[in-house]
């Protein structure tokens, strides 16, 4: 029983021994091994890795993109407008031994980006005037800002003078928003307006002018269809009244007595027409010459 306990003992200690000297590398991940806290090597291939048991211990490092969103900054462009930029910073831990030696962790790292971000787009965003942080150059501003984080985060001198670095990798730089502060906003709110309402205006008496044009154009055209109108009118008429009169007078020719007979008809309907028409004549005048006694038509 003694020598089946003493070898149960054994088995827990050999086991616990060995389960202290694995550890797992995920592919998310990379481990730094470190012994009596002093950086030994570093596991950044994925799999089952070996370390010394109660005398190494790892750290470990996330290998995926990680994303930082710096607080809002006001930065002067060169144009001396004011911006309230809000931007965004991807990188990666590419030495978790570097990372560890010069920031430690993650949340010591966000305050260096922090501070590294806002002189790279007081560095980039001063050099440009406003129009260039919102038109087409936007994205020349990003590959530059990106470049001038990097290289610090590169570049960072070590307290021994030796180039050091915080290990990372920055994929991307990105501005989320640029807003102007209230004040400059509105200010610049009311120029836009007073410029819109010139332009309106400008358009307004353009518009204006070229319906007057229109309009002159029209009347003068309505004029000269009119004038021809009547021009063809009158010509038309005066040739009406030509065959009118050349056919009276070929008809006159034929037959004077029925047409002298029909023209004195034609005058008597008209004058008497209303049964009150009198008529103060003589006798033997010649529009009565066709009215014989007891005709009913009272003539004096």
């Amino acid at each position: 029983m003694k020598g089946l306990s003493a070898g149960l003992i054994a088995g827990c200690v050999g086991l616990y021994i060995i389960a202290n000297s694995l550890f797992v590398v995920e592919q998310t991940n990379q481990a730094l091994v470190l012994q009596f806290g002093k950086p030994e090597r570093v596991e950044q291939t994925p799999g089952l890795k070996f370390k010394i048991p109660f005398i190494q211990n790892v750290e470990y490092y996330d290998n995926r993109l990680l994303d930082f969103e710096a607080e809002t900054k006001e930065v002067i462009a060169s144009d001396q407008k004011r911006l309230k930029v809000n931007a965004f910073v991807r990188y990666r831990i590419i030495d978790p031994l570097r990372f560890k030696q010069s920031v430690a962790d993650e949340r010591t790292m966000r305050s260096r980006l922090n501070s590294i971000l806002e002189s790279s787009l007081r560095q980039a965003l001063g050099n440009v005037p406003l129009s260039a942080v919102i038109s087409e150059k936007r994205s020349e501003l990003m590959q530059q800002i990106r470049g001038l984080v990097n290289d610090q985060a590169k570049g960072i001198k070590t307290a021994g003078g030796a180039e050091g670095g915080f290990g990372i990798d920055v994929i991307d730089v990105r501005i989320k928003r640029a807003d102007l502060p209230p004040a400059n906003s509105e200010g610049i709110y009311k120029r836009m307006q007073t410029e819109r309402t010139r332009a309106a205006n400008q358009y307004r008496a353009q518009g204006a002018e070229d319906a007057q044009k229109i309009r002159s154009q029209a009347d003068k055209e309505r004029t000269i269809l009119l004038a021809e109108a009547r021009k063809k009118a009158e010509i038309l008429r005066g040739e009406g009244d030509g065959s009118a009169t050349r056919i009276f007078a070929e008809s006159f020719g034929q037959d004077q007595d029925f047409f002298q007979f029909y023209r004195s008809m034609q005058a008597y309907k008209k004058s008497l027409s209303s049964k009150d028409t009198i008529l103060v004549l003589s006798p033997d005048n010649d529009f009565l010459k066709y009215l014989g006694k007891g005709s009913g038509t009272n003539v004096r």
